[in-house]
């Protein structure tokens, strides 16, 4: 028997066995390389002479389909076989596999987690029944400048009779009070309702009943439905809580519990709300009173009204209809004129400010992923080139190109499940991370959880990774020439100019996406940083505050004795009580009357202000700059005529001037006694948010009109979080029920206020971090292969005279050439990623000339250090040695 024979009959055997692709012996192929040859030689064209030389040597073709034939096998099977292949491939390159794995799960785990936070705060939809169908009534001034109030019930009650798009439509307002303790009170939050409230909400009580019309005929009204979270923190979740009474403070009587809603109802928004320490529209209600509206309110514009559409209405008809009544209702009663109603879907709403946080980061995070898959992409073209000759083996055994283009795709989609493992375990430690660092910075935190939908999506996060990574090597492998790799003749063919160009693509790809996360995240430092230089006009330094409220009848000997026993404790510079510490989002507002200023009383006409109560040393403890006239004084009490200093931009807008403000007078709207002369007039100060410029505010004595919660201020000479227990305990000693929360140093108050986008800053810095490392891996195999690919070209020039400078220049302008494209197109994406976080850059524009500069020569730097050290070894290579060796 001759040997191609026994060859033949091995193979057949081998065949039969199923592990042809595990044991391809170099004999056979050397066999068939040679008759190939032969073939050649003898005129046969180079792809007859490979199908004859497979023909010759055994049939291959035959052999495997009788085999398929006889054991059935189909292309499970086949994929199976891929699997297993590519898995003892991955073993044996432990350091490769880690590698790819570790990259994909970085983008995984950013996407995942990314992905959990967009799940919890924006699509966990409101805990309302068909909440698309929930639409919020927003007054509006028809000449577009600020409107800070809400709709009279005159006209509210009349849309419930006419409108034929709502299904019902509902008031309410936002309250607190204080849940009244022996050991120290505790503030809570709530909503007074009309009766129809729950009805249009489409929710109802877990236990218990809803508000019926006697419960707000009755005055006073002394039913209470309390929230789920109250209900399991005071009352440990007892289900015979009905018909307990409770003890609010603002209440002379205690009132009746009739029922307690489900979990995680929140507020309905209230956007023009006067903001109590501190309003969250984001928080869980703690209770609901009944609203009474008597005939004497029906034109007092205090209510926030939505309504639930029809089925089959939209939110363009229930506009116009609406529109359309309030135009007759303004015609009717002029006092009405001037004010428009605007339809706002109420899940567009609640998400409006997550949105605006979240979606740059989610267009980030793409980015994170797409360089990711590119690195990966690299890593695996180029392992794909290393394994050429392997491939053309394949082939000439029979392989075809699907088949090799599916075991590259297996082995991609292999990492990418082992990084997706990875990715997954990092993201849920980040979403624990974040919610536990981000504080205020996101919007419903407390929604975020881990669950299956993080779990569904990492999965296709896996599958779309292994796709994107894996992609690029399997159409290569599927476009290459076999026959002239096989010619090759070399287990490590190199590398032709086609290859070094998909490779510089793929890095230059890395590059474009890194400049666009480090111009994103440049912008965003830039933006911190000109928040971090804002003069707010008051000194955030050393001082303390906290709300304070006491819950005894001596009010007034309370607030004196606390601001005497405060001041005189070791350390404390100056103590002070004030209603609205800037930068908390307090806006006690009122209507006022400037006397010589013409009004209609009409709402269109109303002067809005927000206005701050304060004791006489406020101005001392914040340092406060007076332009005109003088601060209060202990005797402007009740007794005294009442006062009021404003700020310079309500002089300026009302009075023509400060020196022009001092000595005015003005009163609340439609009041005809309590008027208040203006004593003084500071200068501007940013306490609204610190990106705004100063609004018209109002300052009135505290002992005039004094606020039912405040809070204390303290300066102190030192740290002011070590008198901290001090002064707690001094107000405990006047009132053990007082209730003393939210203690902050204002340094934290201004570093809450900016939170989102200090967060946003982090995040997006982190990412372009990753990225950076990322790119600066690909672009190093990139430069260090193509290194490799033209070693004889570098030992012939280094024979005819090159130098070692000539060659790392050489290698050099390829990492520039690359990192320039990658720039060009970089620069391009980074305008629409700066778009996107407009709303959140302050002292910079999104097209920042400077920042591009900077992170487009980062960039240009990290890539020559990639270059720098495959240049330099390529440099050093004795050129004899590399010309023997071809």
């Amino acid at each position: 028997m001759n040997w191609f024979h026994k060859v033949q009959l091995q193979f057949r055997a081998l065949f039969q066995k199923g592990k042809l692709d595990e044991r391809m012996d170099a004999e056979m192929c050397s066999h068939i390389e040679m008759q190939t040859q032969e073939n050649i030689e003898a005129g046969m064209k180079p792809d007859e002479a490979r199908y004859a030389a497979r023909r010759q040597f055994g049939a291959v073709e035959s052999i495997k389909e009788r085999c398929r034939e006889q054991r059935g096998v189909t292309e499970v099977e086949n994929l199976g076989r891929d699997i297993r292949h590519g898995a003892r491939i991955l073993r044996k390159n432990p350091a490769f596999t880690a590698l790819v794995a570790v990259t994909l799960a970085v983008g995984i785990c950013a996407t995942s987690t990314v992905f959990s936070l967009i799940q919890g705060v924006l699509l966990t939809p409101p805990p309302y029944r068909e909440p698309e169908r929930l639409a919020l009534i927003l007054p509006l001034r028809e000449d577009g400048q600020r409107y800070t109030r809400g709709w009279p019930g005159a006209q509210w009650q009349e849309w419930q009779q006419q409108s034929k798009s709502f299904e019902s439509i509902a008031a309410y307002g936002w309250t607190f009070n204080y849940l009244v303790l022996t050991d120290g009170s505790e503030s809570i939050e709530g909503m007074r309702v009309t009766t129809d409230y729950f009805k249009a909400a489409g929710v109802q009580p877990a236990l218990g009943r809803a508000f019926a019309e006697a419960d707000a005929v009755a005055d006073p009204s002394n039913t209470i439905i309390i929230g789920y979270d109250l209900w399991k923190r005071r009352f440990n979740g007892d289900p015979k809580v009905i018909g307990q009474t409770l003890q609010i403070s603002r209440s002379k009587n205690r009132h009746t519990i009739i029922g307690v809603m489900p979990p995680d109802v929140r507020f309905m928004p209230s956007p023009n709300v006067a903001q109590e320490p501190n309003y969250n529209v984001d928080a869980k209600v703690d209770y609901w009173l009944p609203a009474r509206i008597g005939p004497n309110e029906l034109k007092a514009p205090i209510a926030y009204v939505f309504g639930r559409l029809r089925p089959g209405v939209t939110m363009k008809q229930a506009q116009t209809e609406l529109s359309a009544i309030v135009a007759r209702e303004a015609q009717a009663d002029k006092d009405f004129a001037g004010i428009v109603p605007r339809l706002d879907p109420l899940k567009s709403f609640t998400n409006r400010e997550g949105g605006r946080l979240l979606m740059p980061v989610a267009g980030a995070v793409v980015l994170v992923f797409l360089v990711a898959c590119a690195n990966a992409a690299g890593l695996l073209l180029a392992r794909g080139l290393q394994r050429q000759h392997e491939y053309a083996l394949r082939a000439a055994l029979g392989a075809r190109p699907f088949q090799i283009c599916r075991q590259v795709l297996a082995e991609s989609l292999m990492l990418s499940l082992l990084g997706g493992v990875v990715g997954v375990g990092l993201s849920i430690w980040c979403v624990e991370a974040i919610k536990a660092v981000a504080g205020s910075g996101i919007p419903r935190l407390d929604q975020v959880r881990i669950g299956w939908p993080l779990v569904f999506f990492s999965l296709a996060g896996m599958m779309v990774a292994g796709i994107v990574a894996g992609l690029l090597p399997a159409w290569r492998a599927l476009n290459r020439d076999f026959a002239n790799d096989l010619k090759a003749g070399s287990r490590t063919a190199s590398v032709g100019r086609a290859e070094r160009r998909l490779l510089a693509g793929v890095a230059s790809a890395q590059v474009a996406l890194t400049l666009a996360l480090l111009v994103g995240a440049g912008l965003l430092i830039q933006t911190v940083k000109s928040l971090a230089n804002v003069q707010p006009g008051y000194d955030v330094q050393n001082v303390l505050t906290m709300s304070v409220t006491t819950i005894g009848t001596n009010w007034l000997g309370f607030h004196q004795q606390a601001m005497e026993r405060v001041s005189q404790l070791p350390g404390v510079k100056a103590a002070a009580f004030v209603w609205g510490v800037p930068l908390t989002g307090n806006k006690w507002e009122n209507a006022f009357e400037i006397d010589g200023r013409p009004s209609s009383g009409a709402l269109k006409d109303e002067v809005n202000l927000p206005m701050r109560s304060v004791t006489p040393d406020y101005f001392d403890a914040l340092g406060l700059r007076f332009l005109e006239g003088r601060a209060f004084r202990k005797g402007d009490d009740d007794h005294a005529p009442r006062v009021a200093i404003i700020n310079q931009a309500a002089a300026e807008r009302y009075f023509s001037g400060t020196s022009a403000a001092v000595g005015r007078k003005f009163k609340f709207a439609g009041s005809d006694t309590n008027r208040f002369e203006i004593i003084g007039v500071l200068a501007n100060t940013r306490t609204d948010t610190l990106t705004d410029e100063a609004e018209p505010e109002v300052y009135v004595s505290f002992c005039q009109m004094g606020a039912f919660s405040k809070h204390l201020v303290v300066r102190s000479h030192g740290d002011p979080r070590a008198i901290s227990a001090l002064v707690q305990r001094e107000l405990r000693a006047i009132d053990s029920s007082a209730a003393v929360e939210h203690i902050k140093t204002l340094e934290e108050i201004r570093e809450a206020s900016v939170a989102s986008r200090t967060f946003a800053m982090k995040l997006l810095t982190g990412f372009a971090l990753v990225a950076c490392v990322l790119a600066t891996v690909g672009i190093y195999g990139v430069i260090s292969l193509a290194a490799g690919s033209r070693r004889t070209e570098i030992a012939i020039r280094m024979a005819i005279g090159a130098q070692r400078d000539d060659v790392i220049r050489l290698m050099l302008g390829d990492g520039v050439r690359l990192a320039s494209i990658g720039i060009g197109c970089g620069i391009l994406i980074a305008i629409v990623l700066a778009a996107g976080l407009r709303t959140y850059l302050f002292g910079v524009g999104p097209t920042d000339p400077l920042t591009f500069g900077v992170m487009a020569l980062v960039v240009m730097l990290i890539t020559l250090g990639a270059c720098w050290f495959p240049a330099r070894r390529a440099a050093g290579a004795d050129p004899l040695d590399s010309l023997r060796a071809d």
